[in-house]
This record gives C-alpha cells, sequence and structure tokens, in this order.
C-alpha cells in the first residue's frame, strides 16, 4: 500500500472529486451539504494541511495544528475504497503527525447523525466532549489523548 504523503498543488482535483464522492451520501442524511465540501482545497493544501495516499490519490486526511491538539478535520476516502484500510491508515497517520508535532491529544468534529462514524472514532479511542449547534448543523465534538 502506498504510504502517506503530503498533498501537492495537482492532487487537488481528485482530493476535491474524494471529498464529494465521499460526503454526497451524508448530504441526503443530514439535510445539508457536510462541511468539508465546501472547504477551500487549494488553500489547504499550499498551508500543508492535506496527506493523501495512493498514486490517485485514494484517500485524503486534513490535519490542522491547534494549541495544544491536533484538529483531525476531515478524512475522505473514495466510496469505491470504503472497508479496504485506507481510512483507518491515515488516521494512524493522524497520531503520528501530532506526535512529530509534539501535540498530546487530537480532536474531530463529525454530525451527531453520522452515528457510524462515532462509532467508529470510538472504537479507535475517541471520546465524546461536547455537542453544539456549528454553522446549522448538530455536531459531535470528540477527542483522543495521546498516550
Amino acid at each position: 500500500m502506498a504510504e502517506v504523503r503530503p498533498a501537492a498543488a495537482a492532487d487537488r482535483p481528485r482530493v476535491e472529486e474524494i471529498v464529494q464522492a465521499a460526503y454526497a451520501p451524508w448530504a441526503e442524511i443530514i439535510g445539508t451539504r457536510p462541511m468539508p465540501m465546501d472547504d477551500d482545497y487549494a488553500a489547504l493544501i499550499g498551508a500543508g494541511h492535506v496527506f493523501v495516499t495512493g498514486p490517485g490519490p485514494d484517500g485524503l486526511i486534513v490535519l490542522i495544528p491547534e494549541d495544544g491538539v491536533l484538529l483531525v478535520d476531515n478524512v475522505a476516502v473514495h466510496p469505491e475504497l470504503h472497508g479496504t484500510g485506507i481510512g483507518g491508515r491515515l488516521l494512524a497517520f493522524a497520531e503520528t503527525r501530532a506526535r512529530a508535532l509534539g501535540l498530546p491529544r487530537l480532536r474531530l468534529i463529525t454530525n451527531e447523525r453520522m452515528t457510524g462514524n462515532i462509532d467508529r472514532y470510538q472504537r479507535l479511542g475517541y471520546r465524546e466532549t461536547g455537542r453544539e449547534v456549528l454553522k446549522g448543523r448538530n455536531v459531535v465534538h470528540m477527542a483522543k489523548p495521546l498516550v
């Protein structure tokens, strides 16, 4: 399997394609476009926040360092490759990246209707830290300490 690498400007069209394909089914479930569908990927790639796997690429993760925590802003895998372990590899990379940056914790936000994702994050050691309405969406805040 291909290693995780920083996204290059040339990856942007494929990154955007993956995000649109991965999140489109959720738009109907949550009643609005998931926030990652409207992000500025040219800016995120330019800032060094986007990492990809696969030559295509096949999946991506957006990681934003904050004060004392690494925000997992988005994890997306092309739907044709769901269940192949790419998402898990990307989340493991987030832990490695946080440690390399000296950040002791990961955090993320997900929609409360994305219950399968919430369950998966809990299995990976994330715990709910709060809920709120954010940009008109009911979201769940989750965090994982790195020990």
